[in-house]
């Protein structure tokens, strides 16, 4: 399996070459959001891996690159994500994003499973262009609700958060049962 120093080292595609076109141009200088498409399953492993081990969660962690391929690029995915590079290919982070809906709300939404920057790339813009590209890309689906999760002790994800305009729903549980 491919750790987070071979991001670096691998030849991606540029993010407007090839097999598919960026989301938008920067967000913030050389950065460029785009769709994950076809043969990314390695590379969204290795980031969630990195995940994982910023989140002390690499005990959860159990998923593989084929995994990543099968349900990401099926003919009707349930997933989707989107990653960040340089004009160059250079892989700097991703996010991960599904559908839902509001019965109450009548109105299709958007959970933000995961949204996740190399360490050494942040504080340069990076999650914020992930973070704009996937309400935009729920935009574009009708969304009219974006929710996700952070874990507790993570303030700098919280103060993101913040920023982009988010609140805590203080009186919502996360309940989960394994099946």
């Amino acid at each position: 399996m491919a750790g987070l120093m071979d991001l670096d080292e691998r030849e991606n595609r540029t993010p407007s070459g090839g097999n598919g076109t960026a989301l938008a141009g920067p967000a913030a200088p050389g950065v460029f959001v785009r769709e994950a498409r076809k043969g990314d399953g390695e590379t969204l492993w290795t980031l969630v891996r990195g995940l994982a081990e910023y989140s002390h969660l690499e005990h959860e962690h159990v998923s593989g690159a084929e995994d990543m391929e099968r349900h990401f690029f099926a003919e009707n995915p349930g997933v989707f994500a989107l990653l960040a590079e340089t004009a160059d290919g250079k892989t700097l982070g991703f996010a991960v994003w599904y559908l839902t809906y509001s019965t109450f709300a009548g109105t299709p939404g958007a959970f933000l499973e995961d949204l996740f920057v190399l360490p050494r790339e942040r504080r340069h813009g990076v999650g914020k262009a992930l973070f704009q590209a996937f309400e935009a890309a729920a935009r574009r689906r009708g969304c009219r609700r974006l929710e996700w999760r952070a874990l507790g002790w993570n303030a700098p994800a919280l103060e993101f958060y913040k920023r982009a305009g988010a609140r805590v729903l203080e009186n919502w549980l996360t309940f989960r049962k394994e099946l």
